[in-house]
């Protein structure tokens, strides 16, 4: 019943979202993710301590970070498995792992910014969900760099927790989206972090693998089916480009989206004053986005996250069938 209970969790999800009060309340799993990883970070990380003693103790942070929320969420379905209604309430529960809907409105405000406040407010917006420097960034790199997290962030929170809810049920996306999270917190390349984070960043490239394909066909297929993208070329850039990327996951979303939009994304970054020297997703299309772009973008995005929930509804109806 694993492929049902993403199914039901990405409609409730794009329905509600995670409540605000909710939120308030109890704040959220990658909120509890982040604590636990916070402490074992301040706990097993010295700087005193070689690289290859750091390294280690990664290993066995990474451990403790994925197999203790997903053996928690293993127990809660085990338990809900076994009363009326459970199959909806663990798919309730999977929800808080999604992104859809706050995703395309934190997208959609930077592209409301820019139209309303300008670059400045654009700048605000856009710094809510990227971690490059908002100073920095010209309109069009604004825009740029909305779609560009939009493209990744598709991958990582939406299709690859609802991949791994669909392989392993709630512990599966658990243990998909506390591992996503010490890789965002530690599986950078930093004095600190470069070999106590190394476990978490190779994990989290290697269960990103499969999402990362799959987001960047949604967005080709959808691209058939939004009126101003261009599929063939979303097709061609994706298989050009996508391997340039330093992630070996980001750069097939970003690809796609770049190709479908007739955009260049990605490129040289700066990053807590650092320049990225990444390569262009879309190399020779247009640099001058503009806040249509991401408009368009979000377009795509939508239609792809549909052909997604239909995918998954597909295969619930043939599990339930068979």
């Amino acid at each position: 019943m694993s492929i049902l209970i993403a199914f039901l969790s990405l409609v409730v999800e794009l329905a509600v979202g995670y409540p605000a009060w909710l939120f308030g309340a109890i704040g959220h799993p990658v909120t509890w993710f982040g604590s636990l990883i916070s402490f074992l970070d301040r706990r097993l990380n010295r700087a005193t301590d070689s690289d290859a003693v750091r390294r280690r103790r990664g290993v066995d942070a990474l451990l403790i970070i994925v197999l203790v929320p997903a053996t928690i969420a293993f127990a809660v379905d085990t338990m809900l498995s076994g009363i009326p209604a459970g199959l909806i309430l663990t798919a309730i529960l999977a929800t808080s792992l999604l992104s859809q809907k706050s995703l395309a409105e934190h997208v959609e405000a930077v592209a409301d910014g820019l139209d309303n406040g300008g670059l400045s407010i654009g700048r605000v917006a856009v710094s809510r969900i990227v971690g490059r420097d908002p100073k920095k960034l010209d309109r069009p790199g604004v825009c740029r760099a909305a779609i560009e997290s939009l493209a990744e962030n598709f991958s990582d929170g939406v299709v690859a927790p609802v991949f791994w809810i669909g392989v392993g049920g709630l512990a599966g996306g658990v243990a998909y989206k506390a591992a996503n999270t010490a890789d965002s917190m530690i599986g950078h390349r930093t004095p600190r972090h470069e070999a106590f984070g190394r476990a978490a960043a190779r994990f989290d490239d290697l269960i990103n693998l499969p999402a990362s394909r799959l987001t960047a066909l949604l967005i080709v297929l959808a691209a058939f089916l939004v009126k101003d993208a261009d599929a063939g070329n979303a097709w061609h850039i994706m298989r050009r480009d996508a391997k340039k990327h330093r992630s070996p996951n980001a750069g097939w979303p970003e690809a796609a989206m770049a190709g479908a939009l007739g955009l260049a994304l990605a490129g040289p970054r700066s990053y807590d004053g650092v320049m990225v020297d990444d390569a262009f997703m879309g190399e020779g299309g247009r640099r001058e986005a503009e806040s249509a772009d991401i408009r368009r973008a979000l377009k795509l995005y939508r239609v792809a996250d549909f052909l997604l929930i239909a995918l998954f509804g597909l295969l619930s109806v043939i599990v339930i069938l068979v």
